[in-house]
């Protein structure tokens, strides 16, 4: 189970390989997970993050047969989700009155979850723990990445940065480094992850890594709480960080809809043809969204520099597929993105304005008035989504 990073530290975290939905049903972990935990052996020893509650008592076991378990003198506990902080009340129970080092927020959240009244040691930004050897860690809170409890902990003399939930993804892999694992995958894993959770938060992800670069640390090594820990070249993603949180776009649009009897499937086919036949590089993708993951169609949305959506009319609204995913859009609060508008109907027609409203509420600039057919689209009602994709590309 314990793997070696360096020095005194090592990885005793639980590879996930079955988990397929994570936050509830909310997140889509085609690739599993992994629930990273680790230990510091100095003078002191101190564990850093837990696992999730499904697999406490296997962790806090394993702990025990590694000889960890009797000899911990602290935990760190970087932010209180259940994710991180599951196995607490388990290992607790076998080790009571150990100290919990966590933010302010992170004692409300903790005590929130498991109601239990911890021997909790409240730290802020600049405060440290002496492990011995010449070693310490240093907190620095990280409100909003993605929670306000949220802290990072850095080791200095290994100039490690366990940083939690920020810089990870959803991956499950035994190889555990960054650079032993395949980087296309990794890479969509860590947009995806961004694109779905951090987007809100992008003004304070780029306020956290410029006062983090301003204390001039050297790092080695990023160990999160999800996924791969960076060890080659560990900054990287700390600078694709940077690149994703300033309204980040590629040449791509993204098609959203839902179709009932599939003409407006027929409208987004056609306005998918136009925009290739005006701009041939631009990427389209197209999300029936009903059917498609969301996540993985809010990605392409993170990625686009515009979005078409699209429904049929239905009793003066829009289908619930394409609301619900609106209402994630508008609460990931993305900017600089331009929308266009499309749908048939049969008789009253008020679906365009429904999803006009939705998209300038999220942020959105929506571009002409959008398209509408009335009943199926015939022949010419096709060539006219072709024109519309044509103009939604030039503008």
């Amino acid at each position: 189970m314990k793997k070696h990073l360096k020095g005194n530290v090592y990885w005793v975290g639980k590879i996930d390989w079955e988990l397929k939905k994570f936050h509830g049903e909310e997140y889509s972990t085609h690739k599993g997970s992994s629930y990273n935990s680790y230990v510091i052996q100095e003078e002191k020893t101190v564990l850093v993050d837990t696992v999730w509650l499904p697999f406490a008592k296997e962790f806090v076991d394993n702990l025990e047969a590694e000889g960890i378990l009797g000899k911990l003198d602290a935990i760190v506990q970087n932010h209180g989700e259940v994710d991180h902080s599951g196995a607490l009340p388990e290992l607790l129970r076998r080790r009571p009155g150990l100290p919990v080092y966590c933010t302010a927020n992170a004692v409300k959240s903790l005590k929130g979850q498991y109601h239990e009244d911890w021997n909790f040691k409240v730290v802020k930004t600049g405060d440290e723990l002496d492990l011995g050897n010449g070693k310490k860690l240093v907190f620095v809170e990280a409100r909003m990445l993605h929670w306000p409890d949220s802290m990072f902990s850095y080791l200095a003399g290994e100039a490690i940065l366990f940083s939690n939930d920020a810089f990870g993804q959803h991956y499950a892999t035994e190889l555990l480094f960054n650079d032993l694992v395949d980087q296309d995958e990794l890479y969509e894993e860590c947009i995806k992850y961004y694109a779905n959770i951090l987007t809100p938060f992008s003004p304070l992800v780029i306020a956290k890594i410029n006062e983090v670069v301003g204390f001039n640390l050297p790092v080695d090594m990023i160990a999160t709480s999800h996924g791969v820990i960076w060890r080659k070249d560990p900054l990287q993603i700390v600078t694709k960080y940077a690149e994703w949180a300033k309204d980040y776009q590629e040449d791509r649009i993204t098609i959203l809809y839902d179709s009932m009897w599939g003409g407006t499937r027929k409208l987004a086919e056609g306005i998918a043809k136009g925009i290739v036949e005006a701009s041939p590089t631009t990427d389209v993708r197209l999300h029936s969204v009903g059917k498609s993951d969301k996540n993985d169609a809010i990605t392409d949305v993170f990625r686009s520099r515009a979005i078409l959506v699209g429904s049929p009319t239905i009793g003066a609204g829009i289908l619930s597929a394409v609301a619900g995913i609106l209402e994630e859009i508008k609460g990931l609060k993305f900017k600089g993105k331009k929308a266009g508008v499309f749908g048939c109907y049969g008789w009253s027609g008020e679906g365009n304005k429904v999803l006009a409203e939705n998209l300038k509420a999220g942020g959105f600039e929506l571009v002409g008035e959008g398209l509408k057919n009335l009943w199926n689209p015939d022949e010419a009602g096709y060539a006219a989504a072709v024109e519309f994709g044509k103009k939604i590309a030039k503008a």
